[in-house]
């Protein structure tokens, strides 16, 4: 049997953080597993919630690829350890790592996927790459746009979505699940056309 997906959620653990644009990532895997029927557990084998879902139904009604569904119980900078765990145990290779993060270079509202590239001073990206000892992995990148004035970027990814952009928060989410269904279904460059030409 080929190893499942592993889709991660970024975000930091516990209530008050749910809502701060630094969670969009575990928002979107929390709408996966939603729709699939799921519940996020805690993973014997890693410091993480997890899931193990079919994602998607394939050609001729066939169920989808089988994924873990996980976001890390660590602070969003201690991302990695768990991370790496989940590949391990399920025998995941790289290039089925799915990372779904906020984005502060890419404007609010926006999705954008790539395999690789640097961290952008993201502390979860950085403590993932260390982790799986590779930056190889692919990203759905969903943007939070840049903080305004001089607004510090640290205080405004830890700040929550003001309630005028409730409606947007939740159009950017369903896309992030629509991106992470297509790369597992489609591919990187097909979904990159979708979602890039927007």
């Amino acid at each position: 049997m080929s190893a499942p997906w592993l889709v991660v959620g970024l975000g930091n653990p516990g209530p008050k953080y749910a809502g701060h644009r630094h969670n969009i990532g575990a928002m979107v895997v929390a709408e996966l597993a939603r729709q699939a029927g799921a519940s996020l557990r805690e993973h014997k084998a890693s410091r993480a919630w997890a899931a193990e879902v079919r994602l998607g139904t394939a050609p001729g009604g066939v169920p989808g690829p089988r994924a873990v569904l996980a976001r890390p119980m660590t602070y969003m900078n201690l991302s990695g350890g768990p991370v790496s765990g989940l590949a391990k145990f399920y025998k995941t290779p790289l290039e089925q790592v799915i990372v779904v993060h906020d984005e502060l270079d890419i404007d609010f509202g926006a999705v954008r996927l790539k395999r690789g590239g640097g961290e952008g001073g993201h502390n979860g990206l950085r403590s993932i790459s260390q982790s799986l000892g590779s930056r190889d992995y692919l990203r759905v990148r969903l943007g939070i746009g840049r903080p305004p004035g001089r607004q510090d970027a640290a205080d405004y990814v830890l700040t929550d979505f003001p309630m005028r952009d409730k409606v947007e928060v939740e159009l950017l989410v369903g896309d992030g699940v629509d991106a992470v269904h297509d790369l597992v279904h489609l591919g990187l460059e097909p979904t990159q056309r979708r979602f890039h030409a927007r």
